[in-house]
């Protein structure tokens, strides 16, 4: 086959410039055996995007690779280095990594490049967790971080999160800006390498040790936990760095009784256990349940490669182990805090928790009949991180979520933390456990006083440029012929994230959304049900999310309540014409 033309320009400049010998052999190879691949590798340059990068390990243009890291590693550097100006002797920066194949070596070439631009750095010893990485950017002074980590991806990927000086992924300006910058190394030659060694710090347990200690002031009820130290916890790692601090943590705060996965404790980037290191699926979660059955355990958790996230199972009254959802943990992990502050007299006026537009409406009803604050943010937990930088100082951030299993407790990071994450539900394991009662009888406590939750998402693939145009079309066509009525119920409510407004519709008053822009379209019906519409901004797919809720009269009518929740769910899909 022929080689695409910018494949066939970029093939030359590796072949013709100062790259190594096995890569240039690897590429001839390619020439030879597999021109598809080749191209596929070289068709265009592995996009820096407002998170970072990601994509499948390789030689090329289009792949992770010690090349493509150091060339966004490189404009990262300028980006700070423009910005800062003269205002500071030396930048810093935090690196760390997961466990994925070439995650070790990507931190020491973005270590490396950083110093060498003049950058003090503190490199993590060994893997370490993404929440970890975003406290030492804080703890340190940092001005950017890194985590090399393909989050859940399968194990040809690899990827690089950046951090600002907050802790928090990048966000606007900060994340198209670099992107500008990174577009402008195009070449080898741009980049500095050598000559900043004595600038690189190793740390660790030092590191580790202070972070754990501010997760241990996440407890609220400890004599609980002292009481309730046998609880019997089983938590895998999914072959990532949840190993390094979650049995850590659990032990410090005074759990004598963690089973680990131990198949599944074992650090590798090929994930021999599970298709997929995803703790939103049950095929990840087999190995634990299959061990919580068997020494009948309390709680399951299960923390993703780079352990910002956590996969939680518990059982239910009929002995049967159920895997909850992420609007489930997120909610019972915010109807603890707040319940537990306001017994306790420790709620303050200023209390405030936040969740993603997305996310299950229950939390937001739980902080108001608490009589705390709630703030919607955009899909994307870096919104979450900066609403704390925006009211910090003023408000004090309690706790909170998203439907994708990330969730936060208290401030000291400023992202996802499955490592308090895990400490958390384990103490409200405990305190279920302390009143004879499970953690199932908690979300269905939960349920009977709020009204049942259900949610449900489909995402919708379209491939290619007409893909990219049938979902435009479908956008365009739900704002231009807005639905009436949704499964028989009015909609009451619509909500225009690209025109930042939150129309009435009984009224047709408008309302301004204190939100950036973004292309999600939302309903609200008068029966408190919720979809929204959201092209993905990484994949070629157009995401459905919907929410309803029923009276739950008790735990016995959880099976029957779900079942016509999940009936509603298919009733409104039909409606919109997706089922």
């Amino acid at each position: 086959m022929a080689l695409d033309k910018t494949a066939e320009q970029n093939v030359n400049t590796w072949l013709n410039g100062n790259y190594d010998e096995d890569t240039k052999s690897a590429i001839r190879k390619m020439m030879a055996e597999n021109p598809e691949e080749l191209n596929e590798s070289f068709y265009k340059n592995l996009e820096f995007g407002t998170g970072g990068l990601r994509g499948i390990m390789g030689i090329g243009t289009n792949r992770m690779n010690r090349y493509t890291v150091a060339m966004a590693t490189q404009g990262l550097a300028n980006y700070v280095l423009k910005n800062l100006g003269t205002r500071t002797p030396q930048p810093k920066a935090a690196v760390s990594h997961d466990s994925r194949n070439n995650s070790r070596q990507f931190a020491e070439i973005t270590a490396k490049v950083l110093a060498a631009n003049g950058f003090k750095v503190y490199l993590f010893e060994d893997l370490r967790p993404t929440p970890e990485l975003s406290f030492a950017v804080r703890h340190y002074g940092c001005n950017i971080g890194v985590m090399v980590t393909a989050s859940h991806n399968p194990k040809e990927y690899n990827g690089y999160k950046a951090y600002w000086s907050d802790g928090c992924q990048l966000v606007a300006p900060h994340d198209t800006n670099v992107i500008d910058e990174v577009l402008k190394i195009t070449a080898l030659e741009d980049i500095k390498t050598e000559g900043g060694e004595r600038n690189i710090q190793i740390i660790g347990k030092e590191t580790d040790d202070i972070y754990l200690d501010k997760v241990m002031k996440n407890s609220i009820m400890p004599d609980v936990v002292k009481r309730q130290h046998d609880l019997k916890i089983v938590y895998s790692p999914l072959h990532g760095t949840g190993i390094t601090l979650v049995p850590k943590a659990l032990a410090k705060m005074g759990f004598t009784n963690v089973n680990i996965v131990e198949p599944q404790a074992v650090a590798d980037g090929n994930f021999p256990t599970t298709k997929s290191p995803n703790p939103e699926e049950k095929a990840a979660m087999e190995l634990s349940m299959k061990l919580a059955q068997d020494i009948d355990a309390d709680i399951v958790m299960a923390t993703d490669p780079d352990a910002d996230r956590v996969g939680v199972a518990v059982k239910r009254n009929d002995g049967q182990w159920m895997l909850l959802n992420g609007n489930q943990t997120a909610s019972i992990l915010i109807y603890y805090l707040l319940m537990q502050r306001k017994r306790l007299g420790l709620q303050q006026p200023n209390d405030y928790i936040v969740k993603t537009i997305v996310t299950s409406e229950l939390l937001a009803d739980i902080a108001r009949k608490n009589g705390v604050k709630s703030y919607d943010v955009l899909t994307g937990f870096k919104y979450i991180g900066n609403k704390i930088l925006e009211l910090e100082g003023r408000e004090k951030f309690i706790g909170g979520g998203e439907e994708s299993y990330g969730y936060l407790i208290g401030d000291f990071v400023r992202d996802k933390d499955a490592v308090s994450a895990c400490t958390m539900i384990a103490e409200i394991a405990a305190w279920a456990k302390d009143q004879g009662k499970t953690f199932f009888d908690i979300l269905c406590d939960l349920y009977v006083e709020y009204g049942f939750y259900k949610e449900d998402l489909l995402s919708i693939t379209k491939k290619g440029k007409s893909g990219s145009e049938e979902i435009k079309q479908m956008m365009c066509d739900f704002r231009n012929n807005t639905p009436t009525k949704i499964a028989g119920s009015d909609v009451v409510c619509v909500k225009d994230y690209s025109t930042l407004l939150s129309t009435d519709k009984a009224t047709g008053k408008a309302e301004p959304i204190d939100l950036p822009k973004s292309d999600v379209l939302q309903f609200f019906t008068a029966d408190g049900s919720k979809v929204t519409v959201r092209p993905s901004g990484t994949e070629p797919k157009i995401k459905f999310y919907f929410g309803v809720k029923a009276p739950l009269a008790s735990a016995a009518d959880y099976d029957n309540t779900n079942k016509m929740l999940a009936q509603k769910i298919e009733a409104i899909k039909a409606s919109l014409g997706l089922a």
